[in-house]
C-alpha cells in the first residue's frame, strides 16, 4: 500500500518536471528531490507545488522538490524507476514539449503582473517568496557560496548513515547505564562505531567525485589517515596517529588526489595511463598527506574542537543567541554549508556536535512566528490554510514551507521568527555554559526529530528536558515577537481584508490572468 503511494507520487511528480527527457541527474537529501533539468521552463511549479505529497520546492543548484524526512527516501528509487522506464520507451530525441503550463501559469514569454504591495493570499505570498528566491539566488553565485556548496555536496551523502549510526549509539548507552543485555551492547557498540572509524574513507571518496577525479583513488589516499600503521611514522620529529586530521585531512588529501590526477592525465601517455596514473596519485597525494596534510589538518580539528568548547563554556548564553538568531539569514545566504565540515569535525572528535541543537532553535523560532501570523490574520483563510499545512512538518525541522510561502514573503515576520530562534539558542547555550552540554550524534534532523540524536555529559533525561525546554523558548519568543511586532496597522489591515474563496479565485485568473503569476525561478533555503 505504502509503495504505491510512493509510486503515485512519482508518477504525479514526473510529468510536472518536463518528463523522463528533461531529468539530467536524480538524487536525494535527508528532506528533498533533487534533480537537474535541461529546460527549467518546462517545470509547472503551481501544479507541482499543489500535490498533497510535496511540501514546497526550492531552486538552486538543482530544483529541490521538498517531501519530507523518509517519505524522500522511499519516493526517489521509483521517481528513478519511471524515469529509466520512460527513457528505455522513448527514443532519445530533443527536449520534450509539455502540455503549456496553463493552470500552473502564463506562457513564459509573458510577464508577471505587477505584485500589490503586501500579498494577500497565500499564492501571492508563494509569488513573492519565489521572487525572493530568485533573487537571492543570483546573488549567491559567488566563488565562495559555489565552493561551499560543492563541501555541502561532500558531506550530505553521509547524513543517513550518521543518523543511524547515531541512534543506535544513543540506545546502546542506555543500554550500558541500565545494565540491559551486556551481551548484545558490544556489538551495537560496534555497529554505531564502525562507520565513523571510517568516515574518512567516505569524504575521500566523495570529495574526488565531486572535484571530478576518480573516487577510488581519492577514497585511497583518504584511508591513509585511519590506518594504524601511520602510528609507526616519524612525521618531523612527531609520531602520527591514526586518524589524525580527521574529515578535514580527508577533504584536503582527496582534493590534491584530484589534481595530481588531472595532471597525469594531461601529460601520461595512454599506453601507460592505466599504470602510471594511479600509482603517481596515490603515491604523491599520500605522501603529502603523510608528511604534511595530517600534522595541519590535526591541529585545524584540535582547534575547532577548543575553540567550541570555549565559545560555550564561557559564553555559551550569548553565542546561542547570536547562533540561533543568524542562522536562518545564514541560511538564506548559503553560508550554512560551511558549518557542515565543523560538525563532522565535533562528532568525529568527541562523538556529538554541540552547534546543532543551538542552530535548532531556528526552526522552533519560525514555528512560533507561524502560529502568530495564523492568530493575527483571522480572516485571510488562504495563508491560514498555508500555515495549518506547513506547521506539522515545521515542527520536525523541515522549515521551507513556512520560510518562503509565509514569513519570508511578509517581512516582519521573517526577523520576528529569528528572534525567537535566537532566544531559544541562548537557552540552550546558556546550560551549556552551565555545564550540561547538549549535542547531536548527526546532523540534518531538526526540531522534534533531533531527540532521538541527542547526546552530551550528562543523563538522557537532563539532556531532553534541556533540548525541549529550549524549543519551547522558542516557540514562544518567536510567537510573542511576532504577535506584538511582526505587523504594522496597515499591514493587517490589508491581510484581514476579505480574500475571495478558492472559486472565486478561478473565476478572477480565467476573466483577468492569474493574480500572482509564478516569478523568477525558486530556491533554497536549509536542510537543517
Amino acid at each position: 500500500m505504502t509503495e504505491n503511494k510512493n509510486r503515485a507520487t512519482a508518477a504525479a511528480i514526473l510529468p510536472l518536471v518536463g518528463g523522463a527527457g528533461n531529468i539530467t541527474s536524480i538524487a536525494h537529501c535527508m528532506t528533498r528531490l533533487r534533480l537537474g533539468l535541461r529546460d527549467r521552463a518546462l517545470v509547472q511549479d503551481e501544479r507541482l507545488k499543489a500535490l498533497p505529497a510535496v511540501l514546497g520546492v526550492v531552486e538552486d543548484a538543482t530544483y529541490q522538490i521538498v517531501l519530507g524526512p523518509g517519505t524522500v527516501a522511499r519516493v526517489t528509487p521509483e521517481f528513478e524507476a519511471l524515469v529509466a522506464a520512460e527513457r528505455a520507451a522513448t527514443p532519445e530525441t530533443a527536449i520534450p514539449e509539455t502540455a503549456t503550463p496553463g493552470a500552473a501559469g502564463p506562457a513564459p514569454s509573458q510577464g508577471p503582473a505587477s505584485p500589490s504591495p503586501i500579498p494577500l493570499t497565500a499564492d501571492e505570498l508563494a509569488a513573492q517568496g519565489a521572487a525572493i528566491k530568485a533573487e537571492r539566488k543570483a546573488r549567491n553565485a559567488t566563488p565562495v557560496k559555489l565552493f561551499l556548496r560543492r563541501i555541502a555536496n561532500i558531506f550530505v551523502p553521509l547524513i543517513p548513515a550518521l543518523i543511524g549510526c547515531g541512534i543506535i549509539a544513543g540506545l546502546n548507552g542506555l543500554m550500558v547505564n541500565l545494565g540491559w543485555l551486556p551481551a548484545v551492547t558490544p556489538a551495537l557498540a560496534a555497529v554505531a562505531t564502525g562507520f565513523m572509524a571510517l568516515i574518512a574513507v567516505f569524504v575521500g571518496l566523495n570529495t574526488a567525485k565531486e572535484f571530478g577525479g576518480t573516487p577510488i583513488l581519492g577514497g585511497a589516499v583518504a584511508a591513509i589517515i585511519v590506518f594504524p600503521g601511520v602510528a609507526k611514522v616519524d612525521a618531523f620529529g612527531q609520531t602520527l596517529s591514526p586518524g589524525q586530521g580527521g574529515v578535514l585531512g580527508a577533504l584536503g588529501a582527496a582534493v590534491l588526489a584530484v589534481y595530481v590526477e588531472k595532471w597525469c592525465r594531461r601529460w601520461v601517455p595512454e599506453a601507460l595511463d592505466v599504470l602510471v596514473t594511479p600509482t603517481l596519485t596515490v603515491l604523491v597525494a599520500g605522501l603529502v598527506t603523510v608528511y604534511g596534510l595530517m600534522f595541519v589538518a590535526g591541529e585545524v580539528s584540535a582547534a575547532i574542537g577548543d575553540l567550541s568548547d570555549r565559545l560555550l563554556a564561557t559564553g555559551g548564553a550569548a553565542a546561542g543567541f547570536v547562533l540561533g538568531g543568524l542562522f536562518l539569514p545564514l541560511v538564506m545566504l548559503g553560508l550554512h554549508q560551511a558549518l557542515i565540515p565543523i560538525h563532522t569535525t565535533l562528532i568525529e572528535q568527541q562523538g556529538f556536535t554541540v552547534l546543532l541543537p543551538i542552530l535548532a532553535m531556528a526552526g522552533a523560532g519560525q514555528v512560533g512566528a507561524a502560529v502568530a501570523v495564523y492568530l493575527r490574520l483571522p480572516r485571510n483563510g488562504s495563508v491560514r490554510r498555508t500555515i495549518k499545512s506547513a506547521l506539522p512538518a515545521g515542527f520536525l525541522g523541515v522549515g521551507e514551507p513556512l520560510i518562503y510561502g509565509v514569513s519570508l514573503p511578509l517581512g516582519r515576520p521573517f526577523i520576528t521568527a529569528c528572534v525567537g530562534g535566537a532566544f531559544g539558542g541562548g537557552f540552550v547555550g546558556l546550560f551549556n555554559q552551565l555545564g550540561d552540554s547538549v549535542g547531536s550524534t548527526a546532523i540534518g534532523p531538526s526540531g522534534w526529530a533531533l531527540f532521538p540524536l541527542l547526546a552530551g555529559n550528562q543523563g538522557m533525561g537532563v539532556m531532553i528536558a534541556v533540548y525541549a525546554a529550549g524549543l519551547v523558548a522558542g516557540y514562544v519568543a518567536g510567537f510573542l515577537a511576532t504577535y506584538f511586532f511582526g505587523f504594522s496597522k496597515q499591514m493587517l489591515a490589508d491581510l484581514n481584508a476579505d480574500a475571495p474563496s478558492p472559486g472565486a479565485d478561478a473565476a478572477t485568473t480565467t476573466a483577468t490572468g492569474p493574480a500572482s503569476p509564478p516569478t523568477a525561478p525558486e530556491k533554497e533555503p536549509a536542510a537543517l
